[in-house]
């Protein structure tokens, strides 16, 4: 993949991460709520953990962009595809900071960069997962059009816990059939 994108919706634009936005990134990718809701997320979060991630960032099979209010700038969370090219399809991955949860920000945002996945980047198939324990996260996948595939049990180890994940993903032909709405 080429340098990252900037995407836009009609409240978010979605864009490349830079060493400046560390000082706004980590208080909201801080909270023990967001790190409770994400895999790979730490807590607590440390500047050292922000730098880490703008050079995973970097990598080739990875596209990750700062959520960002169209109207003021403001960083609000971050989504990203960590992308498996020799088979066409990526795993998307997102977190909101809490003060902006509930607000369709996420759902917006995916959307968005499912829309990028298939038409730009060819993708066959966008998978994501979500704790089982979390069912909101749940919710907007379905809203994104992503069909349940399955709960893989006990999968996933999150602070030194066993958790199941629910599994979801779509087709470039069940997105072009929809026309990507499914709210």
């Amino acid at each position: 993949m080429t340098s990252p994108p900037t995407l836009q919706t009609e409240r978010l634009r979605l864009r490349p991460y830079s060493e400046a936005d560390i000082p706004e990134l980590l208080p909201l990718i801080g909270a023990r709520e967001v790190a409770a809701t994400t895999l790979r997320i730490a807590h607590p979060y440390t500047e050292q953990d922000a730098r880490a991630f703008l050079e995973f960032a970097k990598e080739p099979d990875k596209l990750w962009l700062a959520v960002t209010l169209l109207a003021d700038g403001r960083q609000i969370g971050g989504i990203g595809l960590r992308l498996e090219l020799q088979h066409q399809h990526a795993e998307l991955g997102y977190w909101l900071g809490v003060p902006y949860w509930g607000q369709g920000y996420a759902t917006e945002a995916a959307r968005e960069v499912i829309r990028y996945a298939f038409e730009d980047l060819k993708l066959h198939r966008i998978f994501a997962s979500h704790f089982q324990h979390i069912p909101a996260s749940g919710n907007i996948l379905k809203k994104l059009g992503m069909r349940y595939e399955g709960c893989q049990r006990e999968h996933l180890r999150k602070w030194d816990q066993f958790v199941d994940s629910e599994l979801y993903g779509i087709l470039r032909r069940e997105w072009q059939i929809s026309g990507g709405d499914h709210e």
